[in-house]
């Protein structure tokens, strides 16, 4: 008896059982507890009846297996049976070229969902890019192309872009640039950079120009921006007159866009057929575009976090730098006198900044002076520009 009345209290203890550090009891047990999959799926849970994803876009052709092999793969197994001892190669063109055929609109579509594309476009439809978008930046001789969520600067994205797609001249498409970043009257609105209406063909200089073309301008301090080129197929000639706005168009609220309402007024007519995006935050070229040509002062953002818990400060205070950790109890607005001081130092009202040396980690410290390893490291990162001296340079 008093054997089985031991081994029900085990079994029950083993049952009950909870993971114990020291005396504290931290929650359930493994085998109760849920996995952070498993609670963010349930936070973020979407009943599948409501939010149902629907299809805008042109049918998906359905493609074979030996399709799906493509044209690469029969060179490369002709150049095999030729060099059977030789090394072959493969025309990166005609890969290409298969990959847009066959499984480019699927892994686009991927793509584009994984950065928030459709859901901040167009909620819960979605579409299969069928239409490729080859759009290239050029700029000071430098080409930067569009791809798929690729970073460039908005520097570089001053000018127009020149936009490709494949087309019969006897259709008509629209092509859109907006961006659901960065509007400052409405935030829940796009700004429209780019709208041109009834292109024939693929030729876009012969489209109506509706919107005309604004560079990317990210805020400061919002981090990556998304703009977004869409291609639209159109069913007919369509009067887009109510959109055309005086060339050029320099106020952003006249740029406001809602690509949702557009599609849902004109979705008789039109279907998405072609996307392409990049990501762009702000730099020093924008500062003199929204003074000079927006009119406007340059929006700054800065995130408002909590103060740090700082521990009491120590006479001597072991391994610690010794600069870093008395800034650590100094008023954050004398650190930047400081730095904003050393900088008007090195700027001349009528004179030429002096150009920054090729390899300036590499001039020599003097010899007739001790440095300390701190000193040696503030010396290192000015030179370099990192840091605090960013904004010094």
């Amino acid at each position: 008896m008093s054997n089985r009345l031991f081994y029900s209290l085990y079994s029950y203890s083993i049952k009950n059982q909870q993971i114990r550090h020291g005396s504290r009891i931290s929650g359930k047990s493994p085998i109760l507890a849920k996995t952070l999959a498993e609670r963010l799926r349930d936070m973020n849970y979407r009943d599948p009846d409501i939010h149902c994803k629907v299809d805008i876009g042109l049918p998906l052709p359905k493609v074979s297996n030996k399709e799906m092999r493509g044209e690469s793969l029969k060179e490369k197994k002709e150049k095999n049976s030729s060099k059977r001892n030789q090394k072959s190669s493969i025309d990166l063109k005609l890969v290409k070229n298969d990959w847009l055929k066959t499984s480019a609109p699927l892994e686009i579509r991927k793509i584009a969902e994984h950065y928030g594309i459709f859901n901040d476009l167009y909620g819960d439809a979605y579409f299969h890019p069928l239409i490729h978008l080859s759009v290239d930046y050029n700029f000071d001789d430098i080409i930067a192309k569009v791809s798929r969520g690729n970073f460039i600067t908005a520097k570089e994205s001053l000018n127009e872009p020149t936009v490709k797609y494949t087309a019969d001249a006897n259709t008509l498409w629209s092509l859109l640039l907006t961006t659901p970043d960065g509007n400052l009257s409405k935030p829940d609105l796009e700004i429209c950079h780019w709208f041109v209406g009834n292109i024939p063909g693929n030729s876009i200089e012969k489209g109506d120009l509706l919107v005309n073309y604004l560079r990317p301008i990210p805020p400061r301090g919002i981090g990556y921006c998304r703009y977004i080129f869409v291609l639209y197929k159109q069913d007919k000639k369509i009067d887009f007159s109510e959109y055309k706005k005086e060339q050029p168009c320099l106020q952003l609220v006249d740029r406001n866009w809602n690509t949702l309402e557009f599609y849902r007024k004109y979705q008789d007519y039109l279907t998405p057929a072609g996307l392409s995006f990049f990501q762009s935050e702000w730099d020093s070229s924008l500062t003199d575009f929204y003074h000079n040509v927006l009119k406007m002062r340059s929006p700054s953002f800065e995130y408002d976090f909590p103060e740090p818990y700082i521990k009491p400060q120590k006479w001597f205070p072991l391994r610690q730098p010794f600069n870093i950790y008395m800034d650590k109890y100094r008023d954050t607005k004398d650190i930047n006198k400081q730095y904003f001081m050393k900088k008007l130092t090195k700027i001349h009202p009528f004179k030429e900044d002096k150009p920054r040396p090729k390899y300036p980690n590499a001039i020599p410290y003097k010899e007739d002076e001790y440095i300390p390893t701190w000193l040696k490291l503030e010396i290192k990162k000015e030179r370099l520009g990192q840091g605090r001296y960013r904004e010094v340079q």
